[in-house]
């Protein structure tokens, strides 16, 4: 159906969406049905003008449509209202330099995986950072149509901000079709997501399979409880404590729920686009090694191979079966 759109007077802030990819679309299209003002930026291109798009977003058996504007970070002197980033993470120290003279005092929310994504704006000066951790699914069905999923959800938290600034963006981003919810220990939910995420963002890619597999297959299941194990020594030592049995009853959740669904990371490699998995395993790597953890080996090992797998799906072949090594 095409949704009818009628400003809500109640939400008069604009919210700009930097990146263009699945949970960007379905986003907007959720925000804008629902009145919010809504501007999807390209965060890696400069001095094009500003579109108007049609996207249609899967939810179920319906399909929603919003005409959503797209334009520049460089099109705009200054960005007054609610920042989004929905881009891969590797490209927040750009994008941290880029919007510090544009919107260095307006709220940042992060909606992106991975492990301590946000310093590049606490380095840079930025005084509203909020981390959501997303608890949903998109997946590309063509250039201009996506197909959604909510899982739970999703959880907004301070990383530096103020609790009454929580409660306006997660008033203004809460809807029925894309639910949120101001979360206060947030940093446990982080690495609770991040754990999981190097779990899925991983193995799926590197058995080229869908996010049901761990509640379908034992084998791959153990797999996955040796990386949780690995993770959970490193989260000790940020004073994070989570145990297995709820990082596991997480993991197996998700798979229920977005069981044939592919994980971000396996549909980047499949479209020929670069990973976060420098933010997940190879940062929990990382970080075991600053604080002198030696045996994260299958975690690193998983991470190293999916960086190879990416960039070998760069380099050669078209599609999918530039992938069968």
């Amino acid at each position: 159906m095409k949704a009818t759109i009628n400003h809500n007077p109640e939400y008069p802030q604009e919210i700009y969406i930097i990146g263009n990819g699945v949970i960007a679309k379905a986003l907007a299209v959720a925000l804008t049905i629902n009145g919010r003002k809504v501007t999807i930026l390209r965060g890696s291109i400069d001095n094009m003008p500003a579109y108007t798009k049609g996207i249609e977003v899967e939810i179920e058996d319906k399909i929603l449509h919003a005409d959503i504007t797209i334009s520049a970070i460089s099109n705009y002197e200054t960005l007054d209202g609610i920042i989004l980033l929905t881009n891969k993470s590797f490209g927040n120290a750009e994008l941290a330099d880029k919007l510090k003279a544009k919107a260095k005092k307006a709220p940042i929310v992060f909606l992106q995986n991975g492990l301590h994504i946000e310093n590049s704006f606490i380095d840079s000066g930025f005084t509203q950072l909020y981390r959501c951790v997303l608890l949903a699914t998109s997946q590309s069905v063509t250039e201009n149509r996506v197909r959604f999923k909510l899982v739970a959800p999703s959880p907004i938290g301070v990383i530096k901000g103020s609790d009454t600034v929580l409660k306006n963006i997660v008033d203004t981003l809460n809807t029925t079709l894309f639910t949120f919810r101001s979360e206060a220990d947030i940093q446990t939910v982080i690495w609770k997501k991040v754990i999981s995420n190097c779990v899925f963002n991983s193995i799926c890619p590197l058995l080229e399979t869908d996010n049901g597999i761990f509640h379908r297959n034992d084998a791959v299941l153990q797999i996955a409880k040796t990386v949780v194990a690995e993770c959970l020594i490193v989260a000790k030592e940020y004073g994070i404590e989570l145990t297995m049995d709820s990082v596991l009853e997480n993991i197996l959740f998700i798979s229920k729920m977005s069981d044939g669904q592919k994980i971000s990371t396996y549909q980047d490699i499949l479209n020929k686009r670069e990973t976060e998995i420098e933010t997940l395993n190879l940062a929990i790597a990382k970080a075991a090694l600053i604080n002198g953890i030696t045996d994260v080996r299958t975690t690193a090992l998983l991470g190293e191979l999916v960086k190879i797998k990416s960039e070998l799906s760069r380099s050669f072949g078209e599609g999918a079966e530039a992938l069968r090594l």
